[in-house]
């Protein structure tokens, strides 16, 4: 099953969410201790032990991931190898795998916000040292991220205010593609993109669900 991998192989490296090189990301491995507490959460009953193990493993999975991964700032950082912020490190927190008052959450929060974020779109991490906008388009994926992390720090208008944003992103269909070009404002990319609908509408359940 799941967790048994995990177990076997969160040592490994893999090519991330973003699918670029073979590296020990970061997201990788707290999306993996993700997991593990929600399958831990459900055990059925009489598998406490099981549970347990799952648990303990998630905690020991964080644990590597700050021992080579935490920047000096405090936040998230790529890889061991790469001290850049990426914004898939807001994932881990919105899945579970660290709270979201941790001061790792919020340091990577705000450094996502300073360093990724153009005219309220994000950008996936910062390729080089040229402007964002030239190196790709931002990320409509990210910026529904970035809205369900901003309702989980109990910032409502701030949350509508992401959504509002990429939401309004879509072609004429209604359909978005991967990134935005924010400068041009238009579509750039594969279309359509399924993992940017699915946090369309992830945003959208959490943002109605909210006082």
């Amino acid at each position: 099953m799941a967790a048994d991998a995990v177990e076997a192989r969160h040592r490994d490296g893999d090519a991330g969410i973003w699918e670029l090189h073979t590296a020990r990301w970061s997201h990788s491995r707290l999306i993996c201790a993700a997991g593990l507490r929600a399958a831990a959460a459900v055990a059925p009953s009489g598998s406490a032990g099981t549970a347990a193990r799952w648990a303990a493993l998630a905690d020991r999975i964080v644990a590597g991931t700050a021992a080579d991964s935490l920047h000096p700032s405090g936040r998230w950082q790529r890889s061991p190898t790469d001290p850049r912020v990426d914004t898939a490190l807001l994932l881990p927190a919105l899945r579970g795998a660290v709270p979201a008052g941790d001061p790792r959450t919020l340091a990577t929060l705000r450094t996502v916000r300073a360093d990724l974020v153009q005219d309220h779109f994000v950008y996936r991490f910062r390729h080089d040292a040229r402007p964002l906008q030239d190196a790709e388009g931002a990320f409509l994926l990210c910026g529904f991220v970035m809205a369900l992390a901003e309702h989980q720090q109990g910032d409502a208008v701030e949350a509508v205010r992401w959504f509002e944003r990429n939401r309004a992103a879509c072609g004429p269909a209604g359909l978005y593609a991967e990134e935005f070009d924010v400068a041009q404002r238009q579509l750039r990319g594969n279309l359509p993109r399924a993992f940017v609908h699915a946090l369309l509408l992830e945003a959208a359940t959490t943002l109605a669900g909210a006082d």
